[in-house]
């Protein structure tokens, strides 16, 4: 399968290609996969250990959406998931794009994580909730080490029974052979040095209605088959970008795990994690600058989100926090 159609760029699309170094895989040093092959990350016996049951390794903890105020929802944030996100919605989205600044954050206890994505959502915030998401993170729990891995998760209820990480049940169909879900991505950015960033698009195929991801301007990854969703069928009804941290509170302090760099969005470029050309898919198949762009974040004194709009990056967030210092006990 490929996709039958891929989004239009707008006249004014603005794309910082210029300088943008190119981020490879550490499994490429060891090889690569043949043509009609997709690359699989092994699952090994340690990994189900770490898990709490087989049946919920690989996925997400129920309720652990980012909610805005906007957003009416029966589901109560208490899985200690924070948040600091954009997000736009009362429209009808067919996908969304960002190029996401890749950092490698702290992680105060293994089974607490920290990624950066976009989300593309349908449904209420209830318990039949559908999710895309897509990006990068750091899970100990679920890798058994602290690289930054590229990543895709999808659920059609809310994480309850369906959906997982990657490739670890049945549901997203990969067609690429070179980039592997869930593999380590190098390099990464220095605080106050290099900065590297990984381009993410996700859209739904007018003619199939299947949802694919490109990672780059070169890959396409593979698609989410519609069948898997209810709401995701037609369209989506938010997008969010931004970071999401496991925050277990350990002896009742709040964790030190950091989200983006670890560094508040004020520092600014090379210094706090940023998305930058942030796009949505309209029901024309363009890509487009999204229009009123919200932010929502849980504890603005452990992790925050700033948002702003220039000629060479479009729309952009600065995001991210190191979690526990004077602020945020």
């Amino acid at each position: 399968m490929r996709p039958a159609f891929y989004p239009e760029r707008t006249a004014n699309k603005v794309e910082s290609l210029k300088n943008s170094p190119s981020i490879a895989q550490l499994w490429h040093r060891n090889g690569r996969c043949p043509e009609n092959t997709v690359p699989v990350r092994r699952t090994k016996r340690d990994d189900l250990l770490r898990a709490s049951s087989v049946k919920r390794y690989g996925r997400k903890k129920h309720k652990s959406i980012p909610m805005p105020l906007t957003v009416d929802s029966d589901l109560p944030n208490e899985s200690g998931h924070q948040h600091a996100i954009a997000y736009v919605e009362g429209d009808r989205y067919y996908g969304a794009k960002a190029t996401i600044n890749v950092w490698k954050p702290k992680i105060q206890q293994t089974n607490e994580f920290s990624l950066s994505q976009l989300w593309i959502l349908g449904g209420s915030f209830g318990e039949d909730l559908n999710s895309i998401e897509a990006g990068w993170q750091v899970s100990p729990d679920l890798y058994g080490d602290n690289n930054t891995r590229l990543f895709t998760y999808w659920t059609s209820d809310a994480y309850q029974a369906t959906g997982c990480y990657n490739l670890l049940c049945a549901g997203f169909i990969q067609i690429s052979n070179e980039i592997a879900m869930g593999a380590s991505i190098f390099p990464l950015s220095d605080y106050g040095g290099s900065q590297y960033d990984i381009s993410i698009l996700v859209w739904k195929d007018p003619q199939e209605g299947h949802w694919w991801i490109q990672f780059g301007n070169d890959y396409v990854l593979g698609y989410w088959p519609s069948f898997l969703f209810s709401y995701l069928t037609e369209s989506a009804s938010m997008i969010q970008w931004g970071g999401e941290v496991v925050n277990s509170e350990l002896e009742g302090e709040h964790t030190s795990t950091g989200m983006g760099s670890g560094h508040f969005p004020e520092e600014g470029f090379g210094k706090a994690s940023y998305f930058r050309n942030i796009q949505i898919v309209d029901g024309s198949n363009n890509l487009r600058a999204p229009k009123e762009v919200g932010t929502f974040t849980e504890q603005s004194s452990c992790y925050d989100v700033q948002n702003g709009n220039n000629d060479d990056w479009g729309h952009y967030i600065y995001y991210g926090g190191p979690g526990r210092n004077t602020g945020c006990p």
